[in-house]
């Protein structure tokens, strides 16, 4: 099972641009690559199958197999730097363990040449406790606490370290003692050592202990925990030194300068760690440690770091996180300048095994555009990526009666947790994912598995195909990055079944597109549901923080809720006060997936306004069927509510009914618990299929499921869900303006 596994520098490229490809291989000697056009990825019972047409043949290979490993694990990097503080030193640090005791060894930081056995280092013991070492390549000297300390309890600690008269201290004092229940502990030791070990041509790391493979470093003994103000003093530090980091560093008086003082307020919104003490002396974080986080000065009078950075002087590190997995480059493929848009693939191929590296291309800046552009969703394919929740946390989902059949895919990433988390996860100490990278084999980009990210989406590209329409297909990510003038000269955007995972710079585009008279065709359910933000330097990374409310899996402790890379407020766009009705007239109430239902028309889909929504459609119930749970309403659905947004004049054309007892409403539409207002029993639970008309000629047609679009392959094509979509196309993409009503319908219930 996935003998080949790849991914591309790019998920998104124009012609003229060019895409690496990065390719592991597993019993698989040899491999060629041809490139396909995919249309439909969806081989599941009464979806339309696997299509894909070959483009180009052997576009590289035949190519050999090899085996590319991954390194998983934060930590920060500081190049080597000369020795200045002399034979006494004293290390001052803030210090939080989120995983002691795990019966594994963490480093938290050091100079340590772990080929060699040389340097130094600050670890945690399998236990818990702290452990000082020194090793001049020859002999190694330990001196380790007996008091393990306490899960998330801030302590101050300091290492004290004097050669002269070969002794080493370490004290840990907890900043709450009442919490880490009087944890506060010393103890010293003899350093064999008559002069401290020259480590000037080794790295200082923050996080982890590194060894050096090839070109790259392998993580070893992760840190789960945070780190504040790691300082260096060229003495031996008093009592007093300890307590000056839960000082502000304006406000902080040491027995002696420092040399050393690493202060994590600064650029919190980069990869970039500075040294107050010499500014030429930076560092780099990797693989994505937590910034933004509350740290040991933090007491809850600032929320936001923007208020107050100093308070949110901390990185969290983990053992499991992924920025990039870095693997070579296997082969490189440029897009030809005539290759039309669209959803394609690096098809690679072994005998009888195949992997698909899916990615998108999109016209040039300044190219010609068709009428109608397909919106792939590729924030919310990077939020769901690798998702291990359903098999971590298995027993709830059988008890819950959804998702009983564990996808191969989901026992493979269980096997291969070095691949990476989903935003979906919790890291190994319970904290959640918040970054997620495409640089990565990302299996909700993969085909032929649950209808689900673009698998589930192909069903709509599949269906375009099918009616012979003209299209371009573009990406979030692209959106994101040229903004409104990525929507230029489209007359219809249509979206994906689940676009959920919304930047701000995409939310004001699309609101400019609908300004300037731009149709949107919502296909969807659950979408534009959580505020995301990518990060300013490194477009393959996004952030999330799931704050306060909404359908979730975890949730951001007090302090945490605003994005490290924006400084923006996280959580739900209903929250942050732009709820997704007024963008797209429906938005979120429940979600439930063990089946589907159907709509029931409503009066209003007689009005004259939206006629040629019902060309040739009678029926009263709209999509009975369907490829995903039988039916065209289901998994997340979506109402329309004038309150939060959705335009008077708005028309609700039909509303599902029917859905089962596992149909839940989300968090935001419960006041309390209790059975006359949550669960099956609430008049909320629906879907609603709604039309209306915006300003300057444009138009919002929304399905508010997201199984609408696996139903528009049933019969052939030949159905009502269907029809009525291509009804609604052909108008949106037609140049006639639509007219804004004199007078407001008021349908909304």
């Amino acid at each position: 099972m996935y003998e080949i596994l790849g991914y591309p520098s790019s998920w998104t490229a124009m012609p003229g641009e060019s895409i690496d490809f990065k390719v592991s291989c597993q019993g698989i000697e040899e491999y060629s690559v041809d490139l396909v056009k995919i249309r439909c990825g969806d081989a599941a019972p009464g979806a339309p199958g696997l299509k894909e047409t070959v483009v180009e043949r052997d576009i590289a290979g035949p190519i050999a197999g090899r085996k590319q490993e991954t390194y998983i694990g934060t930590y920060a990097l500081v190049d080597p730097y000369p020795e200045t503080c002399g034979v006494v030193r004293s290390w001052i640090l803030g210090l939080m363990p989120t995983l002691p005791g795990n019966g594994a060894w963490q480093t938290v930081f050091g100079r340590w040449d772990e080929k060699c056995q040389r340097g130094f280092k600050l670890s945690l013991n399998p236990a818990g406790c702290l452990v000082w070492t020194e090793a001049d390549g020859d002999k190694c000297w330990t001196v380790e606490m007996s008091v393990p300390m306490v899960s998330r309890q801030w302590y101050t600690v300091a290492v004290v370290v004097d050669h002269d008269s070969s002794e080493a201290r370490i004290s840990q004092t907890p900043v709450s003692p009442l919490h880490a229940r009087n944890t506060a502990a010393s103890t010293r030791g003899m350093i064999g050592l008559k002069g401290s070990v020259n480590c000037s041509d080794i790295s200082l790391v923050l996080g982890a202990s590194l060894r050096t493979r090839g070109s790259r470093n392998e993580v070893l003994h992760a840190f789960n925990g945070r780190l504040d103000s790691l300082t260096l003093l060229p003495g031996i530090a008093l009592e007093a030194d300890a307590r000056q980091i839960l000082q502000p560093p304006h406000s902080r008086r040491y027995s002696v300068a420092p040399q050393m003082e690493w202060d994590f307020s600064k650029r919190i919104d980069s990869d970039h760690i500075e040294d107050a003490r010499l500014a030429s002396r930076g560092g780099l974080l990797c693989n994505l440690p937590a910034r933004g986080v509350p740290g040991i000065r933090w007491d809850a009078t600032a929320m936001a770091w923007t208020q107050n950075p100093d308070h949110f002087a901390a990185i969290h590190f983990h053992d499991d996180g992924l920025g990039d997995a870095q693997w070579e480059t296997d082969f490189s493929y440029r897009i030809p300048d005539d290759l039309e848009s669209g959803l394609y693939a690096a098809r690679c191929t072994s005998g009888e095994v195949t992997e698909r590296i899916a990615f998108v291309v999109s016209p040039k800046r300044d190219g010609k555009r068709k009428k109608i552009a397909f919106l792939a969703s590729t924030a919310t394919y990077m939020a769901y990526s690798n998702s291990h929740y359903r098999l971590d946390e298995a027993g709830m989902e059988m008890k819950s009666g959804n998702f009983a059949v564990v996808q191969p895919w989901e026992q493979y990433l269980g096997e291969h947790r070095e691949l990476g988390l989903s935003m979906y996860d919790t890291h190994s100490d319970g904290y959640g994912v918040y970054y997620s990278s495409r640089l990565r084999p990302v299996f909700s980009m993969h085909l032929l598995g649950r209808a689900w990210a673009l698998n589930g989406d192909t069903h709509l590209i599949d269906w375009l195909d099918e009616k012979s329409f003209e299209f371009d297909v573009i990406s979030d990510d692209l959106l994101h990055q040229d903004g409104m003038s990525a929507l230029d000269g489209y007359n219809v955007v249509m979206t994906g079944a689940h676009p959920e995972y919304w930047t701000t710079r995409m939310w004001d585009a699309m609101v400019a597109y609908q300004a300037r008279g731009g149709r949107l065709m919502y296909m969807g359910g659950n979408g534009f549901y959580w505020r995301c933000a990518y990060h300013p330097e490194k477009p393959w990374v996004m952030e999330l923080r799931r704050a306060e409310t909404g359908a979730r899996y975890w949730e951001t402790p007090a302090g945490e809720s605003y994005h490290s890379f924006t400084g923006e407020y996280g959580g739900t766009w209903r929250r942050i006060g732009r709820a997704p009705q007024t963008l797209v007239g429906v938005g979120t109430v429940a979600t439930g997936f063990d089946a589907s239902s159907y709509y029931r028309r409503r009066k209003e889909s007689r009005d004259p306004r939206v006629a040629f929504i019902f060309d040739g459609v009678e029926d009263e119930v709209i999509g009975d069927f369907g490829s995903a749970g039988g039916g065209a309403a289901g998994d997340e659905i979506d109402r329309a509510d004038i309150r939060l947004g959705t335009p008077p004049h708005a028309l609700v054309l039909a509303r599902s009914e029917g859905h089962t007892r596992y149909y839940s409403l989300v968090p935001e539409e419960i006041m309390y618990s209790h059975p006359t207002v949550n669960g099956q029993e609430s008049e909320k639970c629906h879907a609603d299929l709604i039309f209306y008309e915006c300003l300057n000629g444009g138009a919002v047609f929304s399905t508010g499921s997201i199984t609408w679009g696996a139903a528009l392959a049933h019969n052939g094509y030949a159905n009502n869900v269907s029809q009525i979509t291509e009804n609604v196309l052909r108008r949106f993409a037609d140049d006639t303006p639509f007219s804004f009503p004199r007078v407001a319908s008021q349908s909304v219930a």
